[in-house]
């Protein structure tokens, strides 16, 4: 049997860690009430695709949407980041 290996080395380093930082996962960390809230808009968002929209969906999915700018907001100030084009 002939075997058929690689000339060259993997593209890829494999870290020795095999895991994420600590780093990593604190931003993860800061970032998942972001993640949910997205989550929470995309679910009223699917919901509403085979139905036509009612006062409780429209208002669910602005409440959604609202929460998503919040986060972001919140994520932003947490983060110090300045945004620009914006009216002071």
């Amino acid at each position: 049997m002939l075997y058929i290996a690689a000339l060259q080395a993997a593209v890829t380093a494999v870290p020795s860690g095999a895991g994420p930082s600590d780093a990593e996962l604190r931003a993860v960390e800061l970032e998942m009430p972001l993640v949910l809230a997205e989550v929470d808009l995309l679910d009223a968002q699917i919901m509403m695709l085979d139905r036509p929209a009612s006062e409780l969906d429209e208002q669910r999915i602005r409440r959604a949407r609202r929460r998503v700018l919040a986060e972001r907001r919140a994520l932003t100030n947490r983060a110090g980041l300045a945004l620009t084009g914006g009216a002071a």
